[in-house]
C-alpha cells in the first residue's frame, strides 16, 4: 500500500522462503507487497472510523492458535498495539472446525498484528486523525455503478455478516471510512477500486479499511461461536509488483505470496492451505501497486483478475488507473476516489496537535487555511503527506509563516518540495523527551540518498537487503576474504600438512593449496554480489521431527555397522563408543540434507560430497510439517535469521566435520594431528558453509564497503530499522520503501 506520500512503492516478490511487514507517518507506508500509495501511513492519521480497530478477536475456539510467545519492540507492547504476536497451535477438542476455518483465523490475528503495528507506525491510529472522505470517481476507470451493485440481478458476493447489500442510493452522497467499510462489505461483485491523485491518502484508506474489516469479522465471529454462518474473510494487503500473469493465475501468484510473506503458509501442504483459503473465499485480496507496472502488465493483471475467486480491493493511482482501463476493465469493479483534504480539516488536524494556545506562526498558518481554501498553501495541504511532513518538519516554535510567502512558494509543488527536502534532516534532528537520534542529520541525508538513486537506477521502489552485496564491486570485498581465509585458516592446514609429511614438497605446496583454497572461499563473497533468491527457513523447518528421525537413523546405522565391520578386519580397533562418537556428524549432516538447511551443507568439504544432486534426491523425498510459529516476517526477521541461525549452523558444519575424522585422526597417529585437522575443519569448513556463503555476512560486508565509499553508516541494517521508526521507511513483508514514492524521487535527484 502506499501511504499519502507512498504512492509509488512496492514490493516485488522476493524470492524469499519466509520473508513478513509494518510504517509511520500520515503517508501510507507498504511495499510492492503493498506499494507506496496502497501501503501505508498515507496522511496524519486518517479516520479509522466508528469500527474500532483494535477490538480483541473472539475468544480462541477449536483449532485456534493462542500462547503468545514473541514480542516486537518494548515500546509497542502494552496496549491495543501489542505486535508480531507469535502463536503456537494448541488444538482444543471440544467441538470440531474445519481446519481452513482454523488457519483463516490464525491468518487473521497475525495479519491483525502486523497491520496494527505499520499503522502506528505510520500515525494512522492517532487521536484525532484526519478524516477519509471518497466520492463514486467519474474517471473512466470501470463500467457503470449498477453493474457493481447487481440491484435486481443476482449477486456475485453475499454482504458480509451483519452488513446490508450496497446500493446506488448508498453511494450516492459518498462518505466517510464507516461507509467505505459498508461498500466493501456489501458489493455484490466484491470488486472496489480506490483512485486518486499522487499522495491523496489513498493507501491509508485502505490500511484502515483492511483493520475496519477484521475488527468486523472478530466482532461477527465472537457474536456468532457455532458458526451458523460462514465468516468474513481475512483481508491481506498484498504488492502487484512482481507478478507476471502469463505465467501465473491470480490464485496461484496470491498463494506464493502467502506463503513467503506468513510463516503459517511455511512448511508441508502450506501453499495447498493458502490457495484453498483464496479458492473458497476465505481471503480477500487488497492489492496496491497497480501503477507500479508497466501498461501492458497492467492490462494483462486486470483481465486476470476478472476471474479470481475472491473479493478484491485494487489501490491505483487515477491516471494510471484510466490508461489501463482503455485496454482492460475489471469487470464488476465499482471505483471510489479518495478526495482532498479540506482546509478547515487541515488546519483542525494541525491545531489539535499544538499546545491550546497556539504560537503565532501556527495561527496565521491555520487561519490563512480557513479564511482563503483556495490559496497555494490550501492547495500544497490537500493531501496527508504534506500535512504530516509539515508537521514533522516545523516543531511548534518552528517558523511555518514562511510558507504563506508565494514569492519562495509559488507553487503546491514547491511547497511540497520544500517539505520533503527537509523531511531527513528534521527526523535525524534532537528534541526534547525524544532519544538523542544515533545517526547526524548528515550521515541520514546522505545514506538515504544514496540508497534512494540505486533503486531509481534499477527502476525499484523495494530496497531488499540480500541485493545490498550487488551495490559494489565485489572485488574488495573478494580481495580481503581471500587475505583473511588464507592467513587465518591456511596456518593450521600448513601446519597439519607438515606435521604429517615434514618434506620440501609439503613445505612448497602447502601455501599454494592454501591461497587456492582461500580463493575458492573468496568466490563464494563473488558469487553473491549477484542479487539472490532468499532462503529464510526457520530453526522448526530445519530441525522438523522427520529430519531428526532421519538423522538419528542414519547416525546409529553407520555407527553400529562400523562397530561390527571393524573388528572384522582390524585387530586393533578402538572401543564401540569411539565409533558412535565420530559418526554424530553423519547424523548432522543427514538432518540439513533432507531438510531445509541443504544450502548450509552446499559445497562444505566433504559433508556436501561433491555435489548437490543427491541431497536434491534425498530431500525430494521428504516433506515438511507445518510451521509451529505463525507471524508475518519483517526485513529484520529474514537478517537476523540468516546472521542467526544460518550462520551457526554454517559454523557447526565446520565442528561436524572435525569430530567426524579429527578423533580418527588422533587415534590412528597422534593428538596433535587430531587436533590441527579438528582447527582446520572447523575453521576451513565453517568459512565456507558459514561465513562466505551467507548473505546476512555479504551485506554486512558490504556495509563496511560503502561505509568506506559512500559514507554511509557500517551497520547498515540498523540504520534502515532505525530510518522505519522514523517513518522514512517503511516494510511490508521482508523488503523497505521510502514512506513515500515522492520522497525516494526527491532523494534520488537531489543525488
Amino acid at each position: 500500500m502506499r501511504d499519502p506520500g507512498s504512492e509509488g512503492s512496492g514490493s516485488k516478490g522476493s524470492g524469499s522462503e519466509g520473508s513478513g511487514s509494518k510504517g509511520a507517518s500520515p503517508e501510507g507506508s507498504g511495499s510492492k507487497g503493498a506499494s507506496p500509495e496502497g501501503s501505508g501511513s498515507e496522511g496524519p492519521g486518517l479516520r479509522p472510523g466508528p469500527t474500532p480497530t483494535t477490538t480483541p478477536g473472539p475468544t480462541p475456539g477449536p483449532g485456534d492458535v493462542t500462547d503468545n510467545t514473541f514480542h516486537g519492540p518494548t515500546a509497542l507492547q502494552a496496549g491495543n498495539h501489542n505486535i508480531l504476536n507469535v502463536h503456537h497451535h494448541h488444538p482444543h477438542t471440544t467441538t470440531a472446525q474445519d481446519p481452513l476455518d482454523a488457519t483463516a483465523d490464525e491468518l487473521a490475528r497475525v495479519v491483525g498484528a502486523q497491520w496494527q503495528e505499520e499503522a502506528g507506525l505510520r500515525r494512522l491510529l492517532e487521536p484525532a486523525p484526519l478524516p477519509v472522505r471518497w466520492r463514486v470517481s467519474e474517471r473512466k476507470v470501470a463500467g457503470r455503478v449498477l453493474g457493481a451493485t447487481a440491484e435486481g440481478a443476482r449477486a456475485r458476493f453475499a454482504p458480509l455478516p451483519g452488513l446490508r447489500p450496497t446500493t446506488r442510493a448508498h453511494l450516492r452522497d459518498g462518505g466517510g471510512l464507516t461507509e467505505l467499510h459498508a461498500v466493501y462489505g456489501g458489493l455484490a461483485s466484491g470488486r472496489l477500486l480506490l483512485v486518486g491523485p499522487p499522495a491523496a491518502g489513498k493507501t491509508a484508506a485502505a490500511v484502515l479499511l483492511l483493520l475496519d474489516a477484521l475488527a468486523h469479522r472478530a466482532r461477527t465471529a465472537a457474536a456468532d461461536p457455532a458458526r451458523v454462518a460462514a465468516p468474513a474473510p481475512v483481508p491481506v494487503l498484498l504488492s502487484l509488483d512482481g507478478w507476471d500473469p502469463a505465467e501465473d493465475s491470480a490464485t496461484d501468484w496470491a498463494a506464493g505470496r502467502l506463503t513467503r510473506e506468513y510463516t503459517l503458509f511455511h512448511g508441508r501442504g502450506g501453499r495447498e492451505r493458502a490457495r484453498a483459503l483464496l479458492e473458497s473465499g476465505r481471503v480477500a485480496l487488497f492489492l496496491d501497486g497497480l501503477d507500479e507496472v508497466t501498461g501492458k502488465l497492467r492490462g494483462a493483471m486486470v483481465s486476470a483478475l476478472e476471474a479470481a475467486p475472491f473479493r478484491l480491493v485494487l489501490v491505483s493511482r487515477a491516471k494510471e488507473a484510466v490508461l489501463t482501463a482503455k485496454k482492460a476493465r475489471l469487470g464488476g469493479a465499482l471505483a471510489l476516489e479518495i478526495q482532498p483534504v479540506r482546509p478547515a480539516d487541515a488546519a483542525a488536524y494541525l491545531l489539535n496537535r499544538l499546545p491550546a494556545t497556539p504560537p503565532p506562526a501556527w495561527q496565521t498558518l491555520t487561519g490563512h487555511l480557513v479564511d482563503e481554501p483556495d490559496s497555494v498553501i490550501a492547495a500544497a495541504l490537500s493531501g496527508p503527506l504534506a500535512i504530516a511532513l509539515l508537521r514533522d518538519v516545523y516543531a511548534d516554535d518552528g517558523a511555518v509563516g514562511e510558507l504563506l510567502d508565494t514569492a519562495r512558494f509559488p507553487t503546491p509543488a514547491a511547497v511540497e518540495n520544500h517539505l520533503l527536502d527537509h523531511a531527513v534532516a528534521a527526523a535525524y534532528t534532537p528534541r526534547p523527551g525524544h532519544p538523542r537520534p544515533r545517526y547526524s542529520p548528515e550521515t541520514a541525508e546522505r545514506t538515504l540518498r544514496h540508497i534512494a538513486a540505486r533503486l531509481t537506477r534499477d527502476g525499484s521502489r523495494d530496497l531488499r537487503w540480500w541485493h545490498i552485496p550487488g551495490w559494489t564491486g565485489h572485488r574488495p570485498r573478494m580481495i580481503a576474504v581471500w587475505i583473511a581465509s588464507t592467513l587465518v585458516c591456511g596456518v593450521p592446514a600448513t601446519a597439519l600438512a607438515w606435521r604429517v609429511s615434514p618434506t620440501l614438497l609439503v613445505a612448497v605446496a602447502s601455501p599454494v593449496l592454501a591461497v587456492a583454497s582461500g580463493y575458492a572461499v573468496a568466490q563464494r563473497v563473488a558469487d553473491l554480489s549477484v542479487p539472490q533468491p532468499l532462503s529464510s527457513a526457520g530453526r522448526r523447518d530445519i530441525f522438523t521431527r522427520e529430519t531428526v528421525l532421519s538423522g538419528i537413523a542414519q547416525w546409529l546405522f553407520v555407527a553400529t555397522a562400523l562397530c561390527v565391520l571393524i573388528p572384522l578386519i582390524s585387530d586393533i580397533a578402538p572401543p564401540l563408543w569411539f565409533w558412535y562418537l565420530v559418526t554424530l556428524p553423519i547424523g548432522y549432516s543427514e538432518v540439513l540434507a533432507t531438510g531445509r538447511g541443504y544450502e548450509i551443507l552446499s559445497r562444505a568439504p566433504f559433508l556436501s560430497l561433491g555435489t548437490g544432486r543427491r541431497y536434491d534426491k534425498v530431500r525430494a523425498g521428504y516433506t515438511q510439517p507445518p510451521v509451529v510459529d505463525s507471524r508475518s516476517v519483517g526485513p529484520r526477521d529474514v537478517w537476523r535469521h540468516h546472521i542467526g541461525l544460518r550462520l551457526c549452523l554454517g559454523l557447526l558444519t565446520g565442528w561436524a566435520l572435525a569430530l567426524y575424522v579429527g578423533p580418527i585422526l588422533a587415534w590412528t597417529t597422534s593428538a596433535l594431528s587430531g587436533v590441527l585437522f579438528a582447527v582446520t575443519a572447523v575453521l576451513w569448513t565453517g568459512a565456507t558453509a558459514g561465513l562466505a556463503g551467507n548473505l546476512a555476512v555479504a551485506t554486512a560486508l558490504t556495509a563496511v564497503q560503502l561505509h568506506a565509499e559512500e559514507g554511509t553508516p557500517v551497520r547498515l541494517m540498523h540504520f534502515l530499522e532505525d530510518a522505519r521508526r522514523r517513518n522514512l521507511l517503511r516494510a511490508t513483508g521482508p523488503v523497505y520503501q521510502f514512506r513515500h514514492a515522492r520522497l525516494q524521487e526527491r532523494l534520488a535527484a537531489r543525488e
